[in-house]
């Protein structure tokens, strides 16, 4: 997801211009760049890879300016090359640009007959070519931008800078977030509110459509039809302190750590302990009469509404189906009157995500969203807002924002459960008991981690790792694998541990390592079974269970990891914590890029 920040500034701009990057970098990028207006010139400056290479291009030749755009590219068309990094620009317009023009071909190609030489391989050029054609031909800036916005199919944020305009920019928005920020005699863009922190808490979130006239005494917003329209100026609350690593040697790390706070957090908000219920926030619908719910998302997302399915339908016996949102609207799928249609989303701008939800409202389904962003486009398109409250996340492998997402589902499940007649209210207070104590059980979790060192370079090596569940741990099973994938670059799958005979299983031998999730219970000796079939063909079992477990079925494993003993509720919350450090002492042992691994950004804002 790339990152844009704009600066309408009283002085020197490209050091603040650096800073709004670097706060922006965990979303995930591999080229950057930056351009500021000076003395009737576009000063632009470039680099492939981190900021740091930026930062050594500008100190081989300053960008001096008072206003300027700035750029952290997450490569979609054309390679991760400077020539490719934005800004990019003609001599009276740059741009920086989030998103994909989806009929670049055919305005690249017109330009291109009209004479417009292009210099990268970018859909983003055609835009400063278009806008720089109508100034050319006498348009004012606003007058330019506002003919060729409409010609733009896809989705965009956008910034632009104007040669002749050295105290103006323009922001656009369709599909992909911008916000604009107010300071004393400056004014602000930005992709999210945490890139502008240190320079203003006033803010104002553009709507689909809208784009903006940025000065120093503010905004002028109009709407996708060009009328003047006012938005809300709202206080952010974000912090520039939340993007600190303190004293952890990754943001991932700090944020695994930072889970028995943000899910105490979290469960404070639907939970009341003066009657031990679920409460929800208000709403003017009935959830009772809810038929079906549709739960979509992507990512680690899914796999916390793979989850969600489970308690849904096991405490509320309300069927739920779940989809990918990227395959969602593409199988046509078949949407009851009376249904309850869930995304979830860390970001809240997820593109796939984000069309499902709107093709759901047309369609007259009820919306309900789980975001970590109350202020993102899923949060204001919503009939129902169930926040999160993780804080930001800035290691692009999610971690408590997925435990988050659980504990509020299982709240909503619980609460869905009271609602349709399948749980009294001793029931109710007995789930109550169960999720707070899910903070200290996370503590408990967390006090394993020595134990996850010292058995990380046993799965370094292996160029496949399979991780087994069953019932809701087959959904972190898929998660510990994803993880795995992610920041370590291990091939690793997960499987319900029942379908090792149907086919995986052909997979093992000494060098594939087998990470088995078996908390006690009922299903427990189900999974020793399937892990049993894997040590007679030689697997290395690591298993993740509690001192039951363990003492039941530990012998002769590779290692074991230790979880505390919990309701069967609240597995797989603490349970994310050993899939979660592993893949993060793995990756570590590898020594590869743990906040920022290669190709992935936080959210992706394009489909």
């Amino acid at each position: 997801m790339c990152g844009i920040i704009g600066i309408v500034g009283k002085d020197e701009v490209s050091d603040r211009l650096v800073e709004g990057l670097r706060r922006m970098e965990y979303r995930g990028y591999d080229s950057a760049g930056l351009c500021t207006v000076h003395q009737g010139q576009l000063v632009r400056r470039r680099a492939e890879g981190k900021l740091f290479n930026l930062v050594t291009e500008l100190a081989s030749g300053q960008a001096h300016g008072h206003i300027g755009i700035a750029h952290t590219r997450w490569a979609t068309h054309g390679a991760p090359t400077a020539a490719n990094a934005h800004p990019h620009a003609t001599e009276e317009v740059a741009i920086v640009h989030n998103g994909i023009i989806e009929n670049f071909r055919q305005l690249r190609e017109a330009l291109a007959e009209r004479g417009r030489v292009f210099e990268s391989e970018t859909d983003s050029e055609v835009v400063a070519h278009m806008i720089s054609e109508r100034i050319e031909s006498g348009a004012s800036p606003q007058d330019a931008v506002g003919h060729v916005l409409p010609q733009l199919r896809g989705a965009f944020a956008l910034a632009i800078a104007f040669r002749s305009e050295p105290g103006l920019l323009i922001g656009a928005r369709l599909g992909s977030p911008l916000v604009i920020g107010y300071g004393d005699g400056e004014t602000y863009l930005g992709s999210d509110a945490l890139a502008l922190a240190p320079l203003t808490q006033r803010i104002t979130y553009l709507e689909e459509g809208d784009w903006a006239v940025i000065t120093h005494d503010g905004a002028q917003i109009h709407d996708g039809k060009g009328n003047a329209v006012s938005r809300d100026v709202t206080t952010s609350g974000a912090s520039a302190a939340a993007i600190e690593k303190g004293n952890y040697r990754h943001f991932m790390l700090k944020e695994i750590y930072e889970q028995p706070t943000v899910v105490a957090q979290t469960l404070r908000s639907y939970v009341r302990q003066v009657d031990q219920s679920v409460a929800l926030p208000q709403i003017d619908f009935d959830l009772s009469k809810v038929n079906r719910v549709t739960i979509v998302a992507c990512g680690t997302s899914y796999y916390a509404a793979m989850v969600a399915k489970y308690w849904f339908e096991s405490f509320a016996r309300l069927p739920v189906d779940i989809d990918f949102a990227s395959e969602f609207r593409y199988r046509e799928p078949v949407l009851e009157a009376g249904g309850l249609s869930l995304f979830i989303s860390q970001s809240g701008e997820t593109a796939d995500t984000l069309a499902a939800l709107r093709h759901c409202k047309a369609q007259g389904q009820t919306i309900a969203v789980v975001v970590n962003v109350p202020t993102s486009s899923m949060a204001r398109e919503a009939d129902l807002l169930l926040p999160t409250h993780a804080g930001p996340e800035i290691g692009v492998a999610s971690t408590k924002a997925f435990t988050c997402q659980l504990a509020v589902l299982a709240a909503l499940a619980t609460h869905l459960a009271v609602l349709r007649g399948h749980m009294d209210r001793a029931e109710e207070s007995e789930i109550v008991d169960h999720l707070l104590e899910t903070p200290a059980a996370l503590n408990a979790a967390l006090g394993h981690d020595n134990e996850i060192v010292a058995m990380a370079h046993l799965i370094a090596p292996a160029r496949d790792v399979l991780y087994l569940g069953r019932g809701p741990d087959y959904p972190l099973a898929l998660e510990g694998a994803l993880k795995l994938k992610e920041i370590s670059y291990i091939h690793a799958e997960g499987y319900a541990s029942g379908e090792m005979k149907h086919g995986p299983i052909a997979l093992i031998d000494e060098d594939v390592p087998v990470i088995v999730l078996a908390p006690s219970g009922p299903l427990f000796e189900k999974t020793v079974s399937n892990m049993h079939e894997v040590r007679a063909r030689g697997g290395k079992v690591v298993l993740i269970s509690d001192r039951d477990g363990i003492a039941d079925a530990g012998d002769g494993c590779m290692a074991v990891i230790e979880m505390p003993k919990v309701h069967p509720l609240i597995v797989p919350l603490v349970y994310a914590v050993p899939v979660q450090l592993l893949a993060y002492h793995v990756a570590c042992v590898k020594g590869t890029d743990v906040d920022q691994p290669r190709n992935l950004a936080k959210s992706v804002t394009v489909e």
